[in-house]
């Protein structure tokens, strides 16, 4: 990959920022601070070193040879370019977000399309202060008071009737 100069951020700043949630969100100022400190310090430098006028150096250093060999050791000195070895994880990660993303929203339509059918049969239901117990017993049975089939004590509530058992009581040992 050739090397090139970066002169301004590549990342759209304000989209991102209506994407990061409130709990994220001073990471998010912090990160931002970082990276616009870093285009800054290299915008301030020059893309390229300044030259430097080797002939007033070998005029005015007497020792000879030595001009020659700094000029020489200067130009042969190429810094290397970080090579990207991160570019490819990000995007295998980014893929990676965008399936659950996908998955996250095949769900989420599923659960909308049951909750729209358990709202239809809400509405298609009696208003409770209209219903009559039995109007109750037809719609939620499982709720109804049944004196015959299941008779139950006043208050009507699991803890009030006999044999009740407590889930998180301690199973009996079986004796005392």
């Amino acid at each position: 990959m050739a090397a090139r100069r970066v002169t301004q951020s590549s990342v759209n700043w304000a989209s991102l920022a209506e994407r990061v949630p409130a709990a994220q969100r001073p990471n998010f100022i912090a990160f931002k601070s970082k990276s616009d400190k870093y285009l800054r310090s290299v915008q301030a430098n020059p893309e390229q070193a300044p030259k430097i006028d080797w002939a007033r150096y070998k005029q005015a250093i007497p020792v000879a040879g030595l001009v020659d060999t700094f000029q020489k050791q200067y130009e042969a000195l190429k810094v290397p370019y970080p090579e990207d070895t991160f570019s490819a994880e990000v995007d295998k990660q980014e893929q990676d977000v965008k399936r659950e993303i996908q998955e996250f929203k095949r769900a989420s339509d599923e659960r909308i399309a049951e909750y729209q059918k358990e709202i239809a049969h809400l509405k298609s239901l009696l208003p409770f202060d209209q219903m009559t117990m039995e109007d109750f017993r037809d719609a939620y049975p499982e709720l109804a008071i049944d004196p015959l089939n299941k008779p139950t004590f006043w208050p009507h509530n699991p803890e009030e009737q006999l044999g009740y058992k407590a889930k998180d009581a301690p199973a009996s040992s079986g004796g005392h």
